[in-house]
């Protein structure tokens, strides 16, 4: 009996004991490792603006004209001997998905002069040279794909060097300027038609800037002065090709 109380006495000394030491001892909480958060690959909006040069270029010009027809003027086809060259200058709005993907809406001025077609010496007085002045403002809806040159990602990540090829579809409002030979009236005007695009070019992804040199063929489908059946002046199948430098800017 005295053993049996002598134990019950030991344990209930040590349990007072542990807990006087326990509350002595300072706490520490347990650290719980919390895993970042993993949102994906983030999209961002930009700012574009653009410059370049240009070569205009078409199979033929129509006008209507009076060779042997008996007085009465018919559709004729004279075909340009010299290309057309010039300036764009652009700007636009866009967003990129983060995945390569990115789409925008850029509105470009075009000018470009010489396009030329001549008429030989049976046109009588409207015999000589024809160059066309054009001005016009291409409105189009782009999609581009960047590939990086290198580099962990498929895209063009901050500080690499990617790659990108691209469409687009719009209109083009066209206005042009006949020069014609001294005495000969071609009457100025212009036309809306459609116009679409094809995009390939590189390009450095600095972060919140990047810029690239590309080359962008547009076609057009048709230019006209617009003026009544007598005047008027059309050219089908257009090709404008560009080579431009753009800078984008991100602003999220």
């Amino acid at each position: 009996m005295r053993k049996l109380i002598a134990a019950i006495m030991v344990a209930g000394a040590a349990l007072v004991g542990g807990q006087a030491i326990a509350a002595d001892l300072p706490y520490y909480p347990p650290v719980i490792e919390i895993p970042d958060v993993d949102y994906g690959v983030q999209g961002s909006f930009y700012l574009r603006g653009s410059a370049g040069a240009n070569a205009l270029w078409a199979k033929e010009a129509y006008a209507n004209e009076c060779l042997a027809c008996g007085g009465v003027p018919v559709k004729t086809a004279f075909p340009f001997t010299a290309m057309g060259y010039g300036y764009s200058v652009g700007a636009g709005i866009g967003y990129e998905t983060g995945t390569g993907l990115r789409f925008d809406a850029t509105v470009d001025y075009v000018g470009n002069e010489g396009l030329k077609v001549t008429k030989s010496a049976a046109y009588g007085a409207r015999a000589g040279d024809y160059t066309v002045k054009l001005r016009s403002t291409i409105a189009l809806a782009n999609v581009y794909y960047d590939f990086s040159f290198g580099g962990d990602h498929g895209y063009g990540a901050a500080g690499g060097a990617f790659g990108y090829v691209g469409a687009g579809a719009g209109a083009a409002f066209n206005n042009i300027d006949v020069t014609t030979p001294p005495g000969v009236v071609v009457p100025s005007g212009g036309n809306t038609a459609f116009a679409a695009a094809g995009m390939v070019g590189a390009g450095y992804d600095f972060g919140a800037v990047v810029a690239d040199v590309g080359y962008r063929g547009v076609y057009i489908s048709q230019l006209s002065n617009g003026a009544a059946a007598a005047d008027l002046v059309t050219s089908d199948h257009n090709w404008l090709h560009e080579v431009r430098g753009t800078i984008r800017y991100r602003f999220n």
